[in-house]
């Protein structure tokens, strides 16, 4: 960037020890993450072009919608620090709109381009509501129609636009084309709407998208690290144009929801994931960094595809694999610190629980496939007590499914009963039983079983069908997470309602198509009694007069909460309660009003408050336990994760 004209000089002790302005909320700044800050009305910055300024390089000055005009050239910069706002009167916690690291630009200060180009930037480009004086100072006039309109009439023309799409994958390739021109418009729309859009921009249809990423791919979202980046991903990292990371979520694409290995294709899960991030957890877009590490594939399907983009061979493993992601996970920390969150997401089972394990202890890691699902398994659980009476301790638990998502939630499942009851985490586990492809995880095949089976393989007869398992062991709760659709048939639900007053049935399989049944096969077939919850959204069910609204067990419920708790106290690592006061959290978020509609999840239209309360109790937690490193800690934890939330509302230029 070009060196400023006219400069204001700052001491170093002007950016230490500033607060956010929130009560409680002590938040440091310092030199080394830059923050944008408000400037007066009459405060100019010149570039060094010279006085025939280029229409593309002029220096733009952001400030809030509230600035004042009436400001003078006498107040200080330092003056100004503490008054930095961003849109709504939100404090810019993380330097948000701030120049990156390695920039050489003044801390209150930002360069973009004008005219033409401004147009092309997602980050701050407005459309038609760029005002009449911000078209004449950056050289718009022309480029735009005259027409300046709202960001709240833009969104209700989007919403009209994406309404007229008959097909999903349009209305996704739609969002995705909007996160690419108009950021901030982009997630104004997915707060405002998030009921209705959160199934375009993640699951079902993010699963479709994957499928035909390779068809639909238009621009790189995210890093793709293959194999052909062995031995330099560090300087593959330095590529990306953000250099304050601080959460990445990463995949190998070889277990993409339930339909199988998708290879380089699976960057849709990322991308969606990482949009929920900023949209639901607040985090500010230019921290999040999608990542697909591609070692090949086995899907012959896409390696004989013309429109595949991924490397055409087959999957890597052994120590070709694990070297790579060494690598990766060594390079992340050199580029990043220690506190950047890294989030697996769809790795295959065997790879899954083996990365986890071994970063665990070294790095800020989280398998949302393991951990996330069982926590916002775990609150569902925890809010249908509500229902059934008892504690967790009084129920029995059969799964269909022992891979990531199953062994999981029951892990997450015993820890829970272990500390409330006070028994030893074995004995917890001993009500939990879990079914495979091969049948009921029994001690007879403890020698046969993969080693995360293996605490799941109780003293028992073997039993080959689900149904035959059901009426053995008499759950009260039956959990889905097999991957295969129409698995819990009218036979097993019937049973299911037969054994208990109030059958919990959980259909977590993702996406729709893989669903163990459908709300409507639930209530239906346990004369609607049953407490039922899905991985994919399912429409209110009506039976007999009366309307049931399925909850869906959604991770979005908790990773974004629990990703920005870890990131508001600078957590270094993830411990097993932090999970458990994340699910406590979303279970207390539900009202009297939810339970007369039998939901056991609250409704996504309060997700921000919902992932506030999240992050504050991670927070909370992580304080607890002597992980967290931004000190003191705030006394109003809840109120400091809702005031460092991104906004999308639009900034004024100047």
């Amino acid at each position: 960037m070009a060196s400023l004209g006219a400069m204001i000089s700052l001491s170093p002790s002007s950016f230490l020890n500033k607060t956010t302005g929130v009560p409680g909320c002590s938040t440091h700044l310092s030199l080394r993450q830059p923050r944008l800050v408000t400037a007066p009305a009459s405060f100019r910055v010149f570039s060094s072009l010279g006085s025939n300024r280029d229409p593309n390089g002029s220096v733009l000055i952001e400030t809030s919608a509230t600035s004042s005009s009436s400001s003078s050239l006498e107040t200080s910069a330092a003056d100004i620090v503490p008054k930095s706002t961003v849109s709504g009167g939100v404090q810019d916690v993380y330097g948000e709109d701030a120049a990156t690291e390695d920039m050489p630009i003044t801390p209150w200060s930002l360069s973009v381009a004008s005219g033409y180009t401004l147009l092309r930037d997602p980050h701050h480009n407005k459309g038609l509501a760029f005002s009449h004086r911000e078209r004449d100072a950056h050289y718009l006039r022309g480029l735009l129609p005259p027409t300046v309109i709202s960001q709240d009439l833009q969104v209700k023309k989007m919403m009209h636009t994406l309404r007229q799409y008959q097909v999903p994958l349009q209305r996704y390739m739609a969002m995705m084309d909007l996160q690419e021109t108009n950021e901030r418009l982009f997630y104004k729309l997915l707060i405002d709407h998030v009921e209705e859009l959160l199934p375009v921009v993640y699951t079902p249809t993010v699963g479709e998208a994957c499928q035909k990423y390779g068809s639909i791919f238009l621009r790189p979202q995210g890093l793709f690290i293959s194999l052909k980046e062995k031995g330099k991903i560090h300087e593959v990292l330095r590529n990306w144009p953000e250099k304050n990371i601080q959460v990445i979520v990463v995949t190998d694409g070889e277990r993409i929801l339930g339909l199988g290995d998708l290879g380089c294709q699976g960057m849709g899960i990322p991308v969606g994931k990482l949009s929920l991030y900023t949209a639901l957890g607040g985090v500010r877009p230019s921290a999040c960094l999608p990542v697909t590490i591609d070692v090949g594939t086995n899907n012959e399907k896409l390696l004989n595809d013309e429109f595949y983009i991924g490397l055409r061979q087959r999957r890597a493993t052994g120590e070709e694999y694990s070297e790579l992601m060494d690598e990766f996970m060594t390079a992340v920390k050199q580029n990043y610190g220690e506190k950047v969150v890294i989030q697996f997401e769809d790795f295959a089972n065997h790879n899954a629980f083996d990365l986890l394990a071994k970063y665990g202890t070294t790095h800020l890691v989280f398998n949302d496939d393991i951990q996330g699902t069982a926590s916002v398994v775990l609150a569902g659980l925890i809010a249908a007590l509500r229902f059934v009476g008892g504690s967790l301790s009084n129920h029995r638990f059969l799964f269909l499914g022992a891979g990531e998502a199953g062994t999981g939630i029951a892990e997450l499942i015993a820890l829970e009963i272990s500390k409330k009851s006070h028994i030893p985490l074995e004995e917890a586990r001993k009500n939990i039983w879990l079914v495979d492809s091969k049948g009921l995880i029994v001690s007879s095949r403890k020698e046969s079983i993969q080693h995360f089976k293996k605490p799941w393989a109780h003293d028992h007869e073997p039993i080959r069908q689900l149904v035959d398992a059901v009426k053995a062991i008499k759950p009260t709760v039956l959990i889905g997470t097999s991957g295969v659709g129409q698995t819990f048939t009218q036979e097993v639900v019937e049973t299911m309602a037969k054994l208990n007053e109030k059958p919990i049935i959980l259909s977590l399989s993702n996406p729709t198509s893989q669903s163990e049944c459908t709300a409507e096969e639930a209530y239906t077939w346990s004369q609607g009694r049953a407490i039922f919850a899905s991985g994919s959204p399912f429409a209110p069910v009506e039976y007999e007069g009366k309307t049931f609204v399925p909850g869906q067990a959604n991770n979005a419920y908790i990773f974004p909460g629990f990703g920005l708790g870890l990131i508001m106290s600078g957590t270094i690592r993830v411990h097993d309660d932090m999970l458990l006061a994340a699910s406590e959290a979303l279970a207390e978020q539900l009202t009297e009003e939810h339970y007369e509609k039998g939901m056991i999840y609250p409704p996504f239209r309060n997700i921000r408050k919902i992932s506030a309360r999240i992050a504050a109790k991670v927070a909370a937690k992580a304080y607890e336990l002597g992980l967290a490193t931004r000190l003191p800690q705030p006394k109003e934890l809840e109120q400091c994760a809702e005031s460092s939330m991104y906004s999308p509302s639009y900034r004024s230029y100047r």
